[in-house]
């Protein structure tokens, strides 16, 4: 084995580089506008809501249109409150390109502030914790780059509406 002069063994488990730090890009603002939600009941998974998305927007420095209906939120609630986040929805930009999104994340706080949200009330969003991770696809070469891209946010939940501000992990 080898040893430094200092008589130090090297780590085995030391990379040659050190890994590199993330760091945020804001990418855009997202407001998406909810139908009212259709409650499935208990199932074996937890609590099955379904909120359909009617619409919405995006705006950011290379990124902004519609969001057009027809997507969903396709909720789990857990017995202990928490809501797992599964929406898919289509942007169109305001240059006519179509992108899937697909966000993934947690809903959770205390009981009462849950109870507040539900029945539509404006809740502080400090008071509850609302994280999304953001996928994309697209097919337009104009914004490939969004298909290497995974996007991180912090959100709000409103009676009909989410919003979030995406920030690309760069």
């Amino acid at each position: 084995m080898n040893v430094d002069p200092s008589g130090v063994e090297p780590d085995p488990n030391a990379a040659p580089y050190p890994p590199p730090s993330p760091k945020l890009g804001f990418l855009a603002r997202f407001r998406v506008d909810l139908d009212a939600m259709l409650d499935l009941g208990a199932t074996p998974w937890g609590e099955r809501r379904i909120i359909p998305i009617i619409g919405g927007s995006f705006e950011g420095p290379r990124l902004r249109g519609d969001i057009l209906p027809g997507g969903g939120d396709w909720q789990i609630v857990h017995p202990d409150g928490a809501a797992e986040i599964d929406t898919r929805y289509t942007l169109r930009t305001d240059d006519e390109a179509l992108i899937h999104l697909t966000t993934t994340g947690l809903r959770y706080g205390p009981p009462e502030v849950m109870a507040r949200l539900r029945r539509g009330e404006d809740v502080d969003p400090r008071s509850y914790y609302f994280r999304l991770v953001c996928r994309f696809e697209t097919g337009d070469a104009r914004y490939a780059g969004l298909n290497r891209t995974i996007a991180v946010a912090a959100a709000m939940r409103s009676a009909n509406t989410v919003r979030y501000e995406a920030h690309a992990l760069v």
